[in-house]
């Protein structure tokens, strides 16, 4: 998610907010936009720490007093982050994958000069078979942030890559494109997350047999999605699952503990998963 420049990306919430409507604004938008502020700010701070591709090693154990539960018996985790940020979004995400049992949590760096969806994808098809070959498993679960959750699906949809994708998770991702911030169309990759791209049309065509499971989490106060519903999956070939969450904003779907719980269960167990579905995620 950019981290700069980000003044469009309130001002959706901004026009609620003017004065002529002060009275009738909700408690909770005004929280989560207190909230989208406040993660922004600590976001900048920790930004410069991911700007590197992480250090790959082996399993470590955990530190002394950290409450572990039993270790899921799934494939390796693999993060992807939105446009132009890196992987230190997701540092309390992965947390809590690691507090709850995965160890196995990694993260994909891509270029913030990156301008085409599918290169993107294509690299992160390298990165899952090197992850694949170096922990000796089949296939990989994927969490991907806003266009993140975009490239995952274009790699498992249309680059074959269900084979080793068993699912793929996505937080506030423009599935049917998103028409917010028109001024950010200066970007070519911005441009391919619009509701006529060409990248867009592709996702929606036949995808017969492919194997991978989606889920979706989708916010009620998302900024960056116009309409909402365009982070839900869509496609009569998919298996897909979207989980509406209320009360937060598009920066706080890979940070807050709420959704965090609800990424591990979609990921552990396809039952709570549907559980989830039926009656969404309400964050106070």
């Amino acid at each position: 998610m950019k981290v700069t420049g980000v003044l469009p990306l309130f001002l959706p919430i901004c026009r609620r907010l003017w004065p002529g409507r002060l009275a009738s604004v909700s408690v909770t938008l005004v929280k989560a936009t207190a909230l989208e502020a406040a993660i922004l700010a600590g976001h900048m701070l920790l930004y410069p720490t991911g700007l590197t591709q992480e250090r790959r090693q082996a399993d470590l154990p955990a530190p002394a007093g950290t409450a572990r539960l039993p270790v899921p018996t799934g494939p390796p985790v693999v993060l992807v982050h939105g446009f132009i940020d890196n992987r230190s979004v997701f540092v309390l995400l992965r947390r809590s994958l690691a507090q709850h049992g995965r160890q196995r949590v990694e993260s994909l760096n891509y270029s913030p000069l990156t301008c085409d969806i599918r290169t993107a994808a294509e690299l992160l098809g390298r990165h899952v078979e090197e992850i694949c070959e170096r922990t000796g498993s089949a296939q990989v679960d994927i969490v991907g942030h806003s266009l993140g959750g975009l490239i995952a699906r274009y790699y498992a949809q249309c680059l074959g890559g269900d084979v080793r994708v068993r699912t793929v998770v996505t937080l506030g991702t423009p599935h049917s494109g998103t028409r917010a911030i028109p001024l950010a169309n200066a970007h070519p990759i911005v441009r391919q997350m619009r509701p006529d791209s060409p990248v867009i049309e592709e996702l929606a065509r036949p995808a017969p047999g492919c194997r991978t499971r989606f889920v979706s989490f989708w916010s009620d106060l998302d900024s960056v999605m116009a309409p909402l519903e365009a982070a839900c999956v869509d496609h009569p070939d998919l298996e897909a699952h979207n989980i509406q969450v209320s009360g937060i904003g598009h920066l706080a779907l890979p940070v807050h503990p709420t959704v965090a719980a609800g990424i591990r269960e979609a990921l552990d167990s396809e039952s709570a998963m549907k559980r989830q579905e039926g009656g969404g995620l309400t964050v106070a």
